[in-house]
Order: structure tokens, then sequence, then C-alpha cells
């Protein structure tokens, strides 16, 4: 015999539970077009009228409108509300667990969605004594426009410039609103005989990288090795959002003018060792001058010589006298390593923190 207390008590759980489900609502706020971030989706309000507090979990399907397959879907942590509307964004529902349906190129938190037309659903669930009751849904459709990649600027494609260090300028991609950290990498990389542009830039070992900058241009740094009169080069940039890939510019290509006056180099001219590579490569000619800043008040350090094009294999290595403070430093290499005339090498110092500081260079007999 069931008693009528426990009868009473399954009534009012039930009703309860009623009143929960018809007392919190969700209202997506995700604007119907242009660009997005995923972050974005997780733009939404809930609305409580409980007089209680009431634990509650989001899941959020992403659908294709085109095809009406499932894109993504992801779930929040749970999250505790009181009485009135609660404005919430990504940030405030981490960590959001994400499972991928098909192939979404940027699995990051921040990443851009693809292009197209989509409907965002989104079910609130009660944690209570009914766990994971459905309470509340909305749907809203929505739109991603394209990015709009960056652009170069100049130099001009297929120019000839009058300068050894040119400087290149680019505009953003648009819109720009859409990313939280901006910022670009700058690839110029020499087009060797029979290549195009494109195949230059996969191929080939930049001539400079220059990783990451917030600005729109970038000058060819004096301590990287002399551009050359006879050689066609090619440079692109990527826009990146934080460590993100977002766009990337076209290809464009540019020569030196055959009369262009160049620069004595000065001799014996000493490198500083950087703990941080910052993507300038030196022109090296029978021996490497560098300056190392011994701070740490080692008497010996440890170097290694590294052929970067052949699997950063070590050609050699071994331990260097140092003083305290700047230390100038000439290691002989042309004649004690064969090393091969427009290869790329690496000079690194190791000191007692085990703390490394370099420097890239292409060795021209």
């Amino acid at each position: 015999m069931i008693s009528n207390k426990f009868l009473l008590s399954s009534l009012l759980t039930l009703a309860l539970g009623g009143r929960v489900a018809a007392q919190v609502n969700i209202s997506a706020q995700v604007p119907p077009e242009g660009v997005l971030m995923k972050a974005q989706l997780w733009n939404v309000a809930l609305i409580s009228v409980s007089d209680a507090p009431v634990g509650v979990t989001i899941m959020m399907r992403l659908i294709d409108s085109k095809t009406s397959q499932p894109v993504l879907t992801g779930v929040t942590r749970n999250i505790s509300l009181t009485k009135g509307t609660r404005q919430l964004k990504a940030a405030d529902l981490s960590p959001i667990q994400y499972e991928y349906l098909t192939a979404v190129g940027d699995r990051t938190p921040n990443g851009l969605l693809p292009a197209g037309t989509y409907q965002a659903c989104y079910s609130v669930f009660v944690q209570n004594s009914h766990n994971g009751d459905l309470i509340s849904e909305d749907c809203v459709p929505f739109s991603v426009s394209p990015v709009g990649p960056p652009l170069l600027n100049t130099p001009a494609d297929q120019s000839i410039i009058e300068t050894y260090s040119p400087q290149f300028s680019w505009l953003p991609p648009s819109p720009v609103s859409i990313f939280g950290d901006l910022n670009y990498e700058l690839f110029l990389t020499e087009v060797r005989s029979g290549q195009s542009p494109v195949e230059a830039v996969q191929q080939n070992l930049p001539v400079y990288h220059l990783p990451s900058t917030k600005n729109l241009f970038a000058n060819y740094p004096s301590s990287s090795m002399s551009l050359d009169t006879g050689k066609q080069y090619a440079w692109t940039i990527i826009a990146k959002n934080g460590n993100a890939f977002a766009a990337q510019t076209d290809i464009w290509t540019f020569k030196l003018k055959s009369d262009v006056v160049k620069e004595k180099k000065q001799e014996n001219t000493y490198i500083q060792l950087k703990k941080d590579l910052d993507g300038s490569v030196a022109a090296i000619t029978g021996t490497v001058h560098f300056s190392y800043n011994n701070v740490v008040n080692d008497s010996e350090v440890f170097y290694e010589l590294m052929a970067l094009e052949s699997g950063n294999n070590v050609l050699t290595y071994g331990q260097l006298k140092v003083i305290p403070g700047d230390n100038m430093i000439s290691l002989d290499i042309k004649r004690k390593w064969d090393l091969q005339s427009g290869k790329s090498y690496m000079l690194r110092v190791r000191n007692s923190r085990s703390e490394y500081f370099q420097v890239k260079f292409i060795y021209s007999k």
C-alpha cells in the first residue's frame, strides 16, 4: 500500500518542478547577420521569477539551415539564478564543452564560424530533484558573412623598388570589430627559378619572417641579409585573432632596381644574440661575430651550431669562456665546418639557467 504521505510528497515535487519550468525563460541575443565568433553565440538572457535560487545548464545546438545538418553542440557549466533577468556571455558560462559534428576549421573558444546560414537552438535544463528537466527553449536564425581578408598595400605587386630596406604595409581584414586580438604575421621569401609565388611562400625558408605585430606596417630590418637585385621576392600577410588563423592576403612580388646603390657592410659587425627570435636573418661569410650579455655571471657557456635545412642537425658544439656583462665573441666557421652557401643555420648559446640566446643566419662563401 502506498501511503497518503508519499503520494502528497510526489504531487508536491511534480507541482514545484512545473512551477520552476514556468518561471525560467531564455532569450537568445544573436544578431541576425554579420560575421560571428563562436563565443558570440552565448549572448543570452535568462529570466527567472522564482523566489528560490534555481540551478540551470544551457545546451546550444547549431544547425546548418541549408542542409538541416547539425554543426556543433555546446553545454555550459551549471549556473545559479536568482529572481530577475541576468545577461550572460561566454565568459560567464565557461567552461563550455563542445562537440563538433562537421569539419569546423577553427575549434578554439573564440574561433570564427564558417560563412553560411544557421539556426541556433538553446535548451535550459534545471538541476533539481529531477536532474536534467527541460524547462525552456529558444531558437534564432542568423547568417555568417565571409571575412574580408587583409589587403596588401606596398610594395605594389610586381613593382621594382629602389631600396634595400623596403617598408611593407597592408590594410586590416573586415569587419575589424569581430576580432578581439587582431595581429599579423609577415612572410618574405625568394622566388626561385621555375616556382610560382605561391609555391615559393609554401616551400622556401623565409628570407624574413615577422611572427607577430599589431601594426599595419613593417620595415625590413637592416640586420637581416641584404636583398639581391637579381632575385624576385614574394610576400604575404596572415591575420590572426590571438593565435588563431583568421584570413590571409594575396601573394605579391617585387624586385630591386638593378642600379640600387648598395651600402657597404661594416667589417666585424657584432650581432646581438637574442632570447626570442624576431624573424631577422643575418648574412654571414667566414666568421660569426656576435655579442652575448652574460647577466648570470657564468664563467663559460655552451654553444651549438645547427643546420636548419637538415632537420636542425647539430654540426658542432662546445664551451666558450665568458666574463660578466657584454662579451664580444668571434667564431670562425669557414675553416672548420663545410657550410654550404645559401643555406640557413643557427648559432645558439645556453647559460647555466638553461636559457638559450640565438641568431639565425644564411651563409655565403
